[in-house]
């Protein structure tokens, strides 16, 4: 597998729910599961980074039964996965402004990352409370705050952002038909092929990826550049 790092837009669990005449936050519990599929999948095909926009800044204007649904979500299935992860040789991260989420998720957190840090077989990376915008402009304030008076590069912006350290997505897919990026990896993914999936995210599989993983390998990839 030449790509290293595959993102994902979980968009569509609540179409998903409507249509099945389901309360949005059943939609989202079918969602865990297809998370579940998918990370075993990638990890089976030797892909080392795999990251999931969970929760964008911007979904904190959703109905508070159905925030709260989904931080009691986030609780839960971290939790439960914490042990499951250590088995599997995972590792798990977040990337997002973790500070301003309840207290007691962001101590889940911290155990999450402390119990795995060790593990290397594939990083799962869950964008929580994350913002595309937002991570520039705490980078920036970042910067800032250092007293930082030299040249401003790229590698000045990338050594400030949440996961410096990871690789630029390879491959952005969104599931639901909707064809957007919604704030998601905006400097990361300047280069990043696009894959738009029809299938609501409960309904995302291990064959789905599979066919995502096939249209990535058919593209040249030129970065601005010609192929000679």
């Amino acid at each position: 597998m030449s790509l290293q790092h595959v993102a994902i837009i979980m968009d569509g669990n609540g179409r998903w729910a409507q249509k099945r005449h389901l309360p949005r936050l059943l939609g989202h519990r079918a969602g865990v599961k297809a998370v579940e599929k998918t990370v075993r999948a990638a990890a089976n095909l030797g892909i080392p980074y795999i990251s999931l926009y969970a929760f964008s800044t911007e979904n904190w204007r959703r109905p508070q039964t159905e925030v709260k649904g989904l931080m009691s979500l986030f609780r839960y299935y971290i939790r439960k996965k914490i042990l499951e992860l250590v088995q599997e040789n995972v590792r798990l991260r977040f990337a997002g402004r973790i500070q301003d989420l309840p207290q007691d998720i962001q101590e889940i957190i911290h155990e999450a990352e402390e119990k795995t840090k060790d593990f290397q077989r594939l990083q799962l990376i869950v964008c929580l409370n994350y913002g595309g915008r937002q991570e520039l402009i705490d980078a920036v304030q970042e910067i800032t705050r250092e007293g930082y008076t030299g040249e401003i590069t790229e590698e000045t912006i990338r050594s400030h952002l949440y996961l410096p350290d990871i690789p630029d997505p390879d491959l952005i897919i969104r599931t639901s038909g909707e064809c957007r990026l919604s704030n998601f990896w905006l400097w990361q993914g300047c280069y990043s092929e696009l894959y738009f999936s029809p299938l609501y995210w409960p309904d995302f599989n291990e064959e789905a990826l599979k066919e995502a993983l096939l249209s990535y390998e058919k593209r040249d990839r030129r970065y601005g550049g010609i192929k000679r």
